[in-house]
């Protein structure tokens, strides 16, 4: 069976085959509007009835689509890799979660969002963290306390990915780094790629065209996700 110390980071790409909308557009808006409007913490404190519906409206949406080939793909790896695995992901959707539902992980699996979950919410006041599968009101109470409102469990710009020690710790102890689906624009994700280079891990870059920061991976492959990762998958089993 296959082992080793594998980190895989996924990105828009992998979900967009589902139907998950990336929202970002070429002209820097996220459905019609300004980011800082709806994805910054300050967006929210000037409008939050503003940004409260549009990502209720994302949550809808994501109640609407499926896992793809790509994310049964990384279900089977997680199911059968015997070394640790470490998924990260940039989405905020579920799709890997349900994927990984229906084909229980090894012992050696954790799978971390970075970014936050869309289908979570988070205290203002204290951090508490509560599963959101419904609407938030603009002024939402918060259970963990009289002075916070409950929030998108969304890291918005401006805010520390979640996690980032237990990332770098596996990063630096890893064999095998694989990106899928990533701009490689984004930081402090776009520099994943380098640090598992340090610790002299192969790495891999598996996207629809050649990233941003193509040139730093040993290797690339490009197409849909969803045939580019079941084929890797299946080399990674076959050792």
């Amino acid at each position: 069976m296959p082992h080793g110390n594998l980190v895989i980071l996924t990105g828009a790409g992998i979900s967009a085959e589902s139907g998950v909308p990336t929202f970002r557009a070429s002209d820097g808006l996220w459905e019609g509007h300004r980011i800082e409007e709806v994805a910054t913490p300050e967006g929210f404190a000037a409008n939050p009835a503003l940004v409260q519906d549009f990502y209720n409206r994302r949550r809808r949406q994501l109640a609407t689509v499926q896992p793809n080939a790509a994310h049964h793909a990384l279900a089977e790896l997680a199911a059968r890799w015997e070394g640790d695995f470490l998924l990260v992901t940039q989405n905020v959707d579920d799709l890997h979660d349900r994927a990984h539902a229906l084909m229980p992980p090894g012992p050696g699996f954790e799978l971390l969002h970075m970014h936050g979950e869309l289908l979570k919410a988070h205290c203002t006041a204290t951090g508490g963290i509560i599963d959101c599968p419904g609407d938030l009101e603009p002024r939402h109470d918060s259970p963990f306390s009289s002075e916070g409102w409950l929030r998108p469990h969304i890291v918005w710009f401006g805010e520390m990915p979640l996690r980032m020690e237990r990332i770098e710790a596996a990063l630096a102890g890893c064999d095998l780094f694989v990106s899928i689906g990533t701009s490689g624009a984004v930081y402090p994700a776009a520099g994943f790629v380098q640090m598992a280079s340090l610790s002299g891990a192969r790495t891999l870059e598996v996207n629809l065209e050649p990233s941003m920061g193509a040139r730093l991976f040993d290797e690339g492959r490009y197409g849909p996700a969803t045939e580019q990762v079941p084929a890797l998958v299946d080399e990674l089993l076959a050792g």
